[in-house]
């Protein structure tokens, strides 16, 4: 025998509030006399009549409060693009092809091209690329397209 398992075997009635002198509750429901809480109704987040909490909190000031908009691109390193053949042109359909970047990712944030590591040979790149990558391919005796 477990006790969750036992049948009721008493159940209250539920109580009918503003029914007249037949409920056992007349006049004011079971509410007391006048005031706020005898009313119909009042907010979820009234508290009483102190400052509520949402006033209480402080406003998101600062440089970072828009940064949820910000969308940044993902980032590909030099030392990264050795891996593809010599001469090969660099674009996104590239990276994919290579698995370097993600597809979807990289059409919805765009790729940018860094300059951490040292490129091997030279390429043909068609993407936005930092000053010091771009010194980097020019150097392997790569080229840049816009």
């Amino acid at each position: 025998m477990q006790l969750n398992k036992l049948t009721k075997i008493t159940t209250k009635p539920k109580r009918r509030l503003g029914q007249g002198h037949g409920s056992g509750r007349v006049k004011t429901s079971g509410r007391g006399t006048k005031g706020q809480n005898a009313r119909s109704s009042r907010p979820l987040s009234f508290e009483g009549g102190a400052l509520p909490l949402i006033k209480r909190l402080p406003f998101r000031r600062g440089k970072d409060r828009n940064k949820v908009y910000k969308i940044k691109p993902i980032i590909v390193n030099i030392k990264v693009l050795n891996l593809l053949k010599v001469n090969s042109v660099v674009d996104l359909k590239t990276l994919v092809s290579n698995n370097i970047v993600n597809e979807q990712d990289a059409k919805t944030y765009g790729v940018k091209i860094l300059g951490d590591g040292k490129l091997q040979h030279a390429l043909t790149i068609k993407l936005p690329v930092s000053k010091g990558a771009e010194s980097k391919i020019k150097k392997a005796g790569g080229k840049i397209e816009k």
